[in-house]
């Protein structure tokens, strides 16, 4: 039923009409829409009695803890791609100090290698060495 009354036009109006002669009236669960969507059927929160305190006080709390299930379950799928993220780092470092290790390594037999090269070269220019001062001899003496 619309109530009308005449209002003076400087005030505003607020209007304001009843559905209860609906056919079409909302139950008690969809005066309540689920909050939650992604919560679990059987973790959403249940509609209040509306007539109850109590139970305005209880859905409210509900949906605070709801609230705060949704929001740890946002936390974890985050702190589980972080790890994805750090893990994927790990495996980057691990690799670069395999890398790093193999280069070590690798530099250290090089060293190795070089040292016995320019060993090896020290011995053939002594051998040089004698060999020139021999045919010097020989040829002074002919």
């Amino acid at each position: 039923m619309i109530t009308t009354a005449r209002i003076p036009a400087d005030k505003p109006v607020r209007i304001s009409f009843s559905l209860n002669d609906s056919p079409d009236e909302p139950s008690a669960e969809n005066a309540f829409p689920l909050s939650f969507p992604d919560l679990e059927q059987q973790l959403q929160p249940l509609p209040p009695c509306n007539t109850s305190k109590e139970s305005m006080q209880v859905f409210k709390q509900h949906c605070k803890i709801a609230e705060e299930y949704h929001q740890v379950k946002k936390d974890i799928v985050l702190l589980e791609e972080r790890k994805k993220e750090l893990m994927a780092r790990l495996d980057q470092f691990e690799k670069q100090s395999t890398e790093a290790a193999h280069l070590e390594q690798e530099y250290d037999q090089l060293t190795i290698e070089n040292q016995s090269l320019y060993l090896a070269h020290s011995r053939c220019k002594e051998q040089l060495e004698k060999l020139r001062i021999q045919y010097q001899k020989r040829q002074g003496s002919s």
